[in-house]
């Protein structure tokens, strides 16, 4: 990323994007936003632009914001942008990535190229991923960057419980807890589930013995907080010592974090890919080492 390439953000992001700004040595400039009484909204730029940009938008509560990007990165080429970067510490419509009825649409492959007609290059944090292998399967750019979260959660826990015992809540987040266990000789095991709906699931912990242990549940996501909550009950009733929660993005749905502190977990930590009350480390320094290493 060249000396000259200026952050572009939206007002509801300026903490984030200072942050990044910061890490990344990077101008920064905030989007003007306007929404007209009949829900219609506009932007303003600067009016002139460097050859290099980069868009900063999580894609939390995404709907709205993808036309954002729309708007933003069609104009900034007309205003001079010849290499535009999106940072999407959390990007969403990746989890269906195939039909599994007749007539469904697979939005990760609809929003991947709508994405990839807009950016040359995609920077993100953990994404939910299953049937494809890399970020470039979904998002074909010339720079499909997925980074994760779980060295930033590992040393956080490092820091906070002694001896913990990470558990991944289901099989998908099995890679994550793998990774955040291997960075300080962790134990680590993953429990099963099976999901009857958005709201309810069904628990089984694995076989590994949690009496008078500091366990954490380990995550990418907490939505519902359904999974973790389930999980959590099950390990105290167990006789764990603790149960805290660790995730990589903090969406938390409705009541989904009261949900998770109603069935016993002492503390909830995560990334500040979506602003939230338990964020407790930041991604800015993972991302500004990614944005140092686009060339073009």
């Amino acid at each position: 990323m060249t000396a000259a390439a200026l952050l572009l953000y939206f007002e509801d992001e300026h903490e984030s994007a200072l942050r990044l700004a910061g890490a990344a040595a990077l101008a920064s400039a905030p989007l003007g936003r306007h929404r007209f009484p009949d829900g219609e909204f506009k932007l303003r730029l600067p009016a002139s632009l460097p050859e290099s940009v980069v868009l900063l938008r999580t894609l939390d509560h995404p709907n709205e914001k993808l036309l954002e990007l729309l708007l933003a990165a069609r104009t900034a080429r007309e205003l001079g942008a010849r290499h535009l970067t999106l940072v999407a510490p959390y990007l969403a419509y990746m989890r269906q990535d195939v039909a599994f009825l007749p007539g469904e649409a697979v939005s990760q492959r609809i929003v991947g190229r709508f994405l990839a007609d807009l950016f040359d290059a995609v920077i993100t944090v953990d994404p939910h991923l299953h049937r494809v292998a890399t970020l470039r399967e979904a998002i074909p750019v010339p720079h499909a960057i997925a980074l994760t979260g779980a060295a930033l959660l590992a040393d956080l826990i490092a820091g906070r419980r002694q001896r913990p015992l990470l558990v991944g809540p289901d099989a998908e987040s099995a890679q994550w807890v793998a990774q955040a266990a291997a960075r300080h000789g962790f134990e680590y095991a993953v429990c099963c589930k099976v999901r009857h709906g958005d709201r309810t699931v069904e628990m089984e912990l694995p076989p590994v013995n949690v009496a008078g242990r500091a366990v954490v549940l380990l995550d990418d996501v907490a939505s519902t907080g359904q999974t973790l909550a389930g999980a959590a009950r099950l390990l105290l009733a167990a006789r764990a010592a603790s149960v805290d929660v660790a995730v990589t993005h903090a969406l938390f749905a409705g009541d989904a974090l009261q949900v998770i502190l109603d069935a016993g977990v002492g503390e909830v930590w995560s990334t500040d890919c979506i602003s939230h009350s338990s964020n407790a480390v930041s991604v800015a320094p993972l991302i500004a080492a990614a944005l140092s290493g686009i060339t073009h």
